[in-house]
């Protein structure tokens, strides 16, 4: 019997390939680019497709004409055309769950990071600069013991409000589309309107998928409601937030600091106003960015793709496509 064939665009562990292998025949491409004619005609023949970012739209499917299913090496999947998909009874999957710790942890280190001045004063020290002890210049913002505001409280929310709350005894107000009486009970967290979050959080974080109802949840009338001294983070979508409106009110000072991993353009344009900014730190859409963790996400991208192509349910497939 012959293997279904697919085409791997993403570099994985040599282990993870060897797992495929095994079911199915692959070849590797990786695209400087999403798009082009290459990728397409690579695509032409294949019934599964492994890859990080691509824009899976009607143009990719129409080249690929045997195309089951696209797993996605992401929690996030806003690369998916899901209408086209379902036309062409396509699967897409991602990688929920195996990150969710990982990202948890830089969330923290943006934080602290932000809050503590951490980037400015390391600079700071190997400038040279460090020639007084104690000046009011190096004094940050407690964590302990504030309020930490989360706009979505889905799995990694949940891991966040965790190191808030028995980590540095935050009190934690969340918005989320549909109430996790779960997490209210088991973790404490206090469910609160949208703009009440906003207006009463010393640190606001949003972890929110990117669609047509987040794209620029966050704008200037929502910085315009948050705290003179609150610190905005943002790892989930760049898109969720208007980033003209963020400049604003980091410049203006609507709002104390922000800590960011995600942007509405990535890599970041060399004449971004943000890279100018002492009051941002920024970091290169490095969520998940553990060897451990990237290598977990691979084989749970893997095993998505395989179990799609032998005829089972993978576990992953995204919800608007079940």
């Amino acid at each position: 019997m012959n293997k279904p064939k697919v085409l791997i665009a993403k570099k994985i562990p040599s282990y993870v390939e060897e797992y495929i292998g095994k079911y199915c025949d692959y070849e590797n491409y990786y695209p400087e680019e999403n798009q082009g004619k290459f990728l397409l005609e690579k695509l032409c023949d294949k019934e599964g497709f492994l890859q990080s970012g691509i824009k899976i739209d009607d143009e990719l499917l129409k080249s690929a004409p045997n195309l089951k299913v696209v797993s996605n090496i992401s929690v996030g999947y806003n690369n998916f055309d899901t209408d086209a998909m379902k036309k062409r009874n396509v699967i897409g999957t991602h990688t929920p769950g195996v990150l969710n710790d990982t990202v948890a942890d830089l969330i923290f280190a943006l934080i602290l990071s932000a809050a503590r001045k951490v980037p400015q004063l390391d600079s700071y020290v190997k400038g040279g600069k460090w020639d007084v002890m104690d000046h009011p210049s190096v004094f940050g913002k407690d964590v302990h013991h504030t309020t930490l505001g989360i706009i979505g409280m889905g799995r990694i929310g949940q891991d966040v409000a965790k190191r808030a709350m028995y980590g540095f005894d935050m009190e934690v107000l969340y918005y989320n589309r549909t109430r996790k009486y779960d997490a209210e009970k088991n973790l404490g967290v206090k469910y609160a309107e949208f703009d009440h979050v906003l207006a009463n959080s010393d640190y606001i974080l949003v972890m929110v998928p990117l669609n047509d109802e987040t794209y620029h949840l966050i704008d200037e009338p929502q910085f315009n409601l948050m705290k003179k001294d609150a610190i905005f983070i943002n790892a989930s979508r760049g898109a969720t937030v208007n980033e003209k409106a963020l400049i604003k009110a980091l410049t203006e000072g609507s709002i104390l600091a922000a800590g960011l991993d995600v942007y509405e353009q990535e890599p970041l344009d060399k004449h971004n106003p943000l890279l100018k900014l002492s009051n941002v730190v920024l970091l290169p859409h490095v969520g998940s960015a553990t060897e451990k963790t990237r290598c977990d996400m691979a084989m749970l991208a893997a095993e998505n793709l395989v179990k799609a192509l032998v005829g089972e349910v993978p576990p992953n497939i995204v919800p608007e496509l079940k």
